[in-house]
């Protein structure tokens, strides 16, 4: 690029000077060709004049016309006959024609100017002599301008000094200009190879546009850094869920295999639970998989939000039970909620949601669906022990896993990054507000655009509380359950 650039602007200069030297030596001859025919009017008038004014005899003209021949101050002199036929009897300049003299023109009395086109500048007087009729006398008075392509020398000189100047200056044009964009590529280049700590260095009073291809690479270059740094994480976090239920079920299958377990049947239990577990974290990267893919089949359609939610919770009282945790729903008695939505894929999102509360919920867990600023709305809520405010925007990313204190066994960090990308499918969002009450709980919230007037009108719901601040366009409260304290 830098050869190309300076050859470029090396042609724009060639080109230039070129079409100036063209310019330039037709004008000069132009002009010089001009002066020249206003000089010899003028002087074959006046020599004309001096040898005869019309009534001097033939051989006065001719005593007259030697007189000045020989006194050499007008290099080409010439008189000829101008016969009434048109013929001239004479001797003309080599590059004079008599058509070039405008015979018509001489035979009405009138003086003719011109040059050829090597540059032999003449002017043609009549000048009659008393008494001679058969012809006419002519002045022809001629001059040979020197042609300006002789100084073209100097021209191409001082062009030739222009090249190596305009040489020297592209040279260092292009160096300046390419050498962010190659440091821009070497960058990338070691980025590609697996550097990804690499950073194109930004220099001061750098042209804006290549600081703003440097600050994109360096950005791209730390977004890389995060993103690998995340997926060690993930991968570090789902190796660690893999290997510890399969630990577990190695362990029993083991102790079952050797007779060394007194209960088969709770070693059995133990196995089939870590199962599952293990199910739930495959079918998790299935989803992101699909998801990622744009494989993950949805078939929108109006459903009751609030029976889904209510289908979700039922199913979700035998796990709650187990972790000896108290389930409140609200907000659902007989009354509908409608939403365009994926009834399974809606009931994904407020299972996984259900399952990320009981993760940290210390007593109890309230789910609850309402229209909230005239937007459908599901929310749930625990009372475990809070997110930090500088993780709240994190929580819905893939590899993010909490590090809350919780008794219980936190997951991949999957559920609720699957949350997020069904919802946004669905036309949803989500929100996690973080504490709740008393410096603690963390309440999830997912909230469908508002249906158009000509569907079914929404249900009336309970009486509205206040939420903590959320994000721009979110709903700012949601129906109270019955004993919203948490702590019951």
């Amino acid at each position: 690029m830098r050869r190309r650039l300076t050859i470029s602007i090396l042609v724009l200069v060639a080109v230039t000077l070129a079409v100036t030297a063209v310019g330039s030596l037709y004008l000069i001859r132009r002009a010089a060709v001009s002066t020249s025919q206003q000089e010899m009017s003028v002087q074959a008038r006046a020599i004309s004049s001096t040898i005869s004014d019309g009534s001097v005899t033939k051989a006065a003209f001719t005593r007259q016309f030697r007189i000045i021949s020989n006194a050499g101050a007008f290099a080409g002199i010439n008189v000829v006959k101008l016969f009434p036929n048109g013929s001239i009897v004479g001797a003309l300049p080599s590059n004079l024609t008599i058509r070039q003299l405008d015979v018509p023109r001489l035979q009405a009395g009138a003086q003719t100017t011109g040059h050829t086109s090597s540059l032999l500048v003449y002017s043609a007087v009549p000048t009659p002599i008393a008494r001679v009729t058969a012809y006419l006398p002519v002045l022809v008075v001629t001059r040979q301008v020197n042609n300006p392509v002789s100084g073209i020398r100097y021209f191409v000189l001082l062009g030739a000094i222009a090249l190596v100047v305009a040489a020297l200056v592209s040279a260092a044009l292009a160096r300046r200009l390419t050498r962010p964009l190659v440091a821009a590529v070497a960058t990338t280049r070691r980025i590609a190879s697996g550097d990804l700590d690499a950073t194109v260095p930004v220099r001061p009073h750098e042209d804006p546009e290549f600081a703003q291809l440097a600050d994109a690479i360096n950005a791209m270059g730390a977004n890389l850094v995060r993103a690998r740094d995340q997926e060690r994480q993930f991968l570090l976090s789902v190796s660690h869920e893999l290997r510890t239920p399969l630990t577990s079920i190695r362990g029993f299958a083991d102790a079952v295999i050797d007779g060394a377990t007194d209960d088969p049947k709770a070693a059995a239990t133990v196995i089939s639970a870590e199962a599952r577990r293990l199910q739930r974290l495959v079918q998790d990267l299935l989803d992101l998989a699909r998801l990622d893919a744009n494989r993950f089949s949805f078939d929108l359609q109006t459903v009751d939000c609030a029976e889904v939610v209510r289908q979700v919770v039922d199913g979700f009282r035998p796990r709650a039970l187990e972790l000896g945790v108290e389930l409140v729903a609200s907000g659902q008695s007989g009354r509908h909620l409608w939403v365009d939505a994926d009834a399974d894929r809606l009931g994904q999102v407020v299972a996984n949601l259900m399952e990320n509360a009981s993760s940290f919920a210390e007593h109890r867990i309230d789910v609850g669906v309402g229209e909230v600023g005239g937007m459908p709305t599901v929310w749930v809520v625990d009372d475990g022990p809070g997110i930090p405010a500088d993780q709240l925007s994190q929580v819905f990313q893939r590899h993010f896993v909490s590090d809350r204190v919780s008794g219980r066994r936190i997951g991949s960090g999957l559920g609720l990054a699957i949350v997020a990308e069904l919802a946004a499918a669905m036309g949803a969002a989500v929100r996690a507000e973080s504490p709740v009450v008393e410096g603690r709980g963390t309440r999830m919230v997912v909230w469908f655009p508002p249906r158009p007037s000509s569907a079914r009108p929404l249900a009336p719901i309970a009486p509205l509380v206040e939420l903590t601040e959320g994000a721009a366009g979110a709903p700012t409260s949601v129906p109270a359950s019955k004993g919203d304290d948490l702590h019951g």
